[in-house]
């Protein structure tokens, strides 16, 4: 039922004007594997910054990784300011190249025979170059959700689940758009309606997102 219901979800808001080529970039939680989907460069290393060597060898070979990796990234940077055909081949025969290479290292190989699964996700920018490397922006935008679940736990019903969620995401809408949030209350308690409806200040000042950010509460801030 959920699985039908997430479809029918999906489907209604495609066929009233959500473009399916639009880029979902997430941390690899399943739930956003939706659309058109990318994987976050900063969620992907830390499974092989978590590696621990045991020697120095397997230590070396765990710094050359990431030393590659971060390269590629640097180069997608650059990519993405100014795409070339030349360019696209190199980051993609440098990613081959890494995700092929076999250490000394066993753990290290099954991390990188992970990322070569993962190359269309995170080579998306090739494609795409207009959406981001990470989604470090909505990690920073529910790290305030996380806090207060580590202090307090969960809520006591769905529908305190629900006002928290509500209340947590007008509060960051308005700073993000220059809005005094207590202003924003006080507007909308009185019934003013002095201070705009906030979607049409957000797609008024920049137009529907070409891509996504998503994170998943689970992972932490």
């Amino acid at each position: 039922m959920r699985i039908t219901t997430e479809g029918a979800l999906l489907g209604t808001v495609i066929a009233t004007g959500i473009n399916p080529e639009r880029v979902i970039v997430s941390d690899d939680a399943g739930q956003f594997n939706v659309l058109t989907h990318a994987l976050c460069w900063i969620h992907v290393e830390r499974g092989i910054q978590k590696l621990l060597g045991f020697n120095a060898d397997q230590r070396a070979a765990l710094a050359w990784a990431r030393s590659e990796l971060w390269a590629i990234y640097q180069a997608l940077k650059a990519y993405k300011a100014e795409s070339n055909a030349a360019a696209r081949g190199a980051i993609e025969a440098r990613f081959e190249a890494l995700c092929t290479t076999k250490t000394c290292f066993e753990s290290l190989n099954h991390a990188l025979e992970r990322l070569h699964n993962s190359g269309a996700e995170l080579l998306r920018a090739l494609d795409r170059p207009e959406i981001a490397l990470h989604n470090n922006l909505a990690e920073r935008d529910i790290r305030e959700y996380v806090k207060r679940r580590k202090i307090s736990g969960s809520t006591r019903s769905a529908a305190g689940r629900r006002c928290r969620d509500t209340f947590a995401s007008l509060k960051k809408t308005c700073r993000k758009h220059g809005l005094s949030f207590w202003a924003y209350l006080l507007d909308r308690l009185a019934g003013a309606g002095t201070i705009p409806w906030l979607p049409s200040a957000i797609f008024g000042a920049h137009g529907a997102p070409a891509a996504i950010n998503c994170a998943h509460p689970s992972a932490g801030p």
